[in-house]
């Protein structure tokens, strides 16, 4: 694959948050950029506007940039687009964002895609249809009730420009067709190789619909050829919509950039990962799978976990080496390195690969993660020090995401008063043995009252002192003091817990659980 003036492009549509599978194609586009010393252009593909939904391109940005993608050309942020999300006067002006081949949304550049379309129609390539979606609907029938494949029969003569425009008077729907020739198309793959479809297979397909709008084969190759993209990387659903990008870029005299097809991302069950999947777990009353980059954000998954999880869905690094940074990657990346097969997402992959890199990055990347885990989740711990956020994630060392954290310390930081006691916990540690639990309460508070300084090192003095003047082992006072303090059997190191709950919250949640003790006694 040639190096010479590499221009790559990640186009999504504006649907809502990005979806795992985009954030692939993005990523190995991404790669091949910075393997080849080129440009990555984000463009946003939203002509369809019955698909828009309003805050997606602001979403689609944040997944970017939280995985760490960075664009060279394209929208700086949500504004370039106004509140209905198109830009004024049928999107023929605007600042599409940050490079010289903007706009970068498709729906500031309708002027661009009636121009070529004109073109096509002057030079012969195009013609105006003017058959009604009820009339479609009739033809497709009769194929059916034929057992033939259906397929668009050219009008003869083609409809004239005057009678395509009283059509439009009429109120009936006015599209425009590429004229299909009669030889097959033959796209040349760098990842599936030569792939032929045969003339009788292709027909005349819809460029510009009856809002006057294009359709996506119309404007993809408008805007790959304008923006100079000479690779596309794009999921192999699209493999057959090549082939008419192809007949549009011969019809227009664009040059054909190199293509590479991506293998598909499949569940382990063997089912396409699909947003759909989230609307069937909710039904059924179940925890919906992560299938959007914002889903694992706030799952608590590490950007630099997933990235890497999901450059080895399809890709190799040619060796055993599976789990290596972003800029390795970069270095190492080819597309030659990219298999033919579909990719199959293992999540206990990604959460072993989590466990891993949640251990070997920085303690302040670590940090920066947490916050922004907590800050997405709207949790009110983000507004704790950094100081004890850090200290949070140290007393937790070895977990698997951030959710485990919450799910091991959160309770410190939660009013006593909402502290619910476990029926298992209360059972087998305060009440057994005739309540000895709640015993050790009763005794150990008052040397914990008079405690000072209250740092870990003091409290674990002062409870081995407490252990040897009672004949107790550690776990016979930990366990109790664990679930008073948490209302479970599980904290980090007891000294450690006491220390981050404090002195005063410590001694009023074990006066708290003694009386809870009493009344139920």
């Amino acid at each position: 694959m040639s190096a010479s003036g590499c221009r790559v492009r990640f186009a999504p549509s504006p649907t809502g948050y990005l979806h795992i599978g985009g954030a692939r194609t993005a990523l190995f586009n991404w790669l091949l950029a910075r393997r080849l010393g080129g440009r990555f252009v984000l463009r946003i593909e939203d002509t369809d506007r019955s698909r828009h939904v309003s805050d997606s391109l602001e979403k689609i940005l944040a997944d970017m940039r939280w995985l760490g993608l960075e664009w060279d050309e394209g929208p700086k942020d949500a504004s370039v687009l106004d509140s209905a999300g198109a830009a004024g006067d049928a999107g023929t002006s605007g600042d599409g964002g940050e490079g010289d081949f903007g706009p970068y949304c498709q729906s500031q550049r309708l002027a661009i895609y009636q121009e070529h379309v004109q073109r096509l129609i002057d030079a012969g390539h195009a013609y105006y249809a003017l058959e009604t979606p009820e009339e479609l609907a009739a033809m497709r029938e009769q194929a059916r009730a034929n057992k033939t494949d259906y397929k668009y029969r050219r009008p003869d003569p083609l409809p004239t420009p005057e009678q395509a425009q009283a059509a439009r008077d009429e109120g009936r729907p006015v599209v425009v067709r590429l004229k299909m020739g009669d030889a097959d198309i033959t796209v040349t793959d760098d990842i599936l190789g030569e792939v032929t479809l045969a003339a009788d297979q292709l027909e005349d397909f819809v460029i510009q619909k009856g809002d006057g709008w294009p359709t996506y084969h119309l404007a993809c190759v408008v805007d790959d050829a304008l923006m100079k993209i000479t690779h596309v990387l794009r999921g192999q659903e699209h493999l057959m919509n090549t082939p008419k990008h192809i007949a549009i870029q011969r019809a227009l005299g664009f040059d054909t950039p190199n293509y590479a097809h991506l293998p598909i991302i499949f569940n382990m069950s063997g089912s396409k990962m699909s947003k759909r999947d989230k609307e069937k777990a909710i039904k059924k009353g179940e925890v919906p799978p992560e299938i959007d980059v914002h889903d694992f954000r706030a799952s608590g998954y590490l950007p630099e976990a997933l990235l890497n999880f999901i450059s080895l869905l399809g890709w190799s690094t040619g060796d055993d080496t599976e789990q290596i940074t972003l800029d390795e990657t970069a270095r190492r990346f080819a597309v030659e390195g990219i298999g033919k097969g579909n990719a199959k997402f293992d999540r206990d992959k990604l959460l072993s690969f989590n466990t891993d890199w949640a251990a070997r990055v920085s303690e302040d990347r670590l940090l920066e993660c947490f916050v922004d885990y907590l800050q997405v989740n709207d949790s009110p711990l983000a507004d704790l020090p950094d100081a004890t956020l850090r200290r949070m994630l140290e007393l937790c060392k070895g977990f698997r995401t951030f959710p485990d954290v919450i799910a091991k310390i959160g309770f410190a930081f939660v009013d006593d008063s909402a502290i619910e006691y476990q029926e298992k916990a209360v059972r087998k540690v305060l009440e057994k043995n005739d309540g000895a639990g709640y015993a050790v309460l009763r005794n150990v508070v008052a040397c914990l009252e008079s405690l000072d300084p209250w740092t870990a090192s003091a409290i674990e003095a002062e409870l081995t002192n407490f252990c040897e003047a009672n004949d107790l082992k550690l776990g016979g006072v930990a366990q109790p003091l664990r679930v008073a303090l948490s209302g479970g059997m599980v904290s980090p190191a007891i000294y450690d817990t006491l220390e981050l709950v404090g002195r005063d919250r410590t001694i009023n949640r074990i006066k708290q659980t003694m009386m809870q003790g009493s009344e139920q006694a």
